[in-house]
């Protein structure tokens, strides 16, 4: 199995991935600039444009990757090669994901090292009044890293009975807009001002709540932006519940593929 996760890194950045993620790095340097405009929160306004710019490439690639890098398999007949060899189809399924998995962390490492870097410099240009908590930072930048990884065993859902790249693009984007949303819509429809709204409306929301990621719980920016103090106890029940999230989802994605046919 390491073998093929080791194959699956491979071909992703022969992909020229890599070289899209170095490019994208070279944007963090105009981070500075941009932040001296604000006239006295210069070293938060670094913090967001860096956490964001971390978001935003994480986003990209476990769209791009996870929605597409199974079906170009099955598309270019290799998964028939493949699964010809002693491995199972979970096996191969799960030796995919923890590919683009590595991935996703090794960008997360390379980018998070080069914000790290720029918020550095700009706090010496730039003297913050509270000082900047690094391992607020670093949390920030993991938690971020999970959310896209439960992101991509969506993906991989989706694309185990998808005949094509659409519905695992778009499907995975739909479920990413969903579950960014369902705490705010939860919470609204908990509170008085949701007075008016039918109970049967209130009970679905509440079942999709549920059912849907809450993808909410992984952002830390505020905690990372202005030092706000961590619950350890609600960052070990979010490590729980990403764990036992994917743990469900490829589970599923695993049943799926082993019953799909091949033609």
């Amino acid at each position: 199995m390491r073998q093929f996760i080791f194959i699956t890194v491979q071909g992703i950045f022969r992909d020229r991935v890599f070289k899209g993620i170095a490019i994208f790095a070279f944007i963090f340097l105009l981070i500075p600039s941009v932040s001296s405009l604000s006239m006295r929160q210069v070293v938060e306004l670094s913090l967001t444009l860096s956490l964001s710019l971390i978001s935003l490439m994480l986003l990209l690639l476990s769209l791009f990757l996870g929605g597409s890098s199974l079906w170009k398999d099955i598309e270019r007949r290799y998964t028939y090669s493949v699964l010809s060899l002693p491995i199972t189809r979970t096996k191969y399924l799960l030796s995919k994901f923890f590919g683009i998995v590595a991935c996703l962390f090794l960008t997360s490492l390379v980018l998070g090292t080069v914000s790290c870097l720029v918020v550095r410099y700009v706090a010496w240009m730039y003297p913050p009044l509270r000082p900047v908590v690094w391992p607020n930072v670093f949390l920030s930048i993991f938690f971020i890293a999970l959310k896209y990884i439960l992101l991509v065993a969506f993906a991989f859902l989706l694309s185990t009975f998808s005949t094509s790249f659409f519905l695992p693009i778009f499907g995975t984007v739909a479920i990413f807009f969903a579950g960014s949303a369902t705490q705010q819509v939860y919470d609204f429809l908990q509170s008085q001002s949701a007075f008016g709204y039918s109970p049967l409306l209130k009970k679905g929301a509440n079942a999709l709540y549920y059912v849907l990621p809450n993808f909410s719980a992984f952002d830390l920016t505020a905690n990372a932006i202005y030092g706000v103090g961590l619950s350890y106890s609600g960052l070990v029940l979010t490590l729980g519940y990403f764990i036992v999230y994917t743990a469900i989802v490829l589970t599923l994605a695993a049943i799926v593929f082993s019953r799909r046919e091949m033609q």
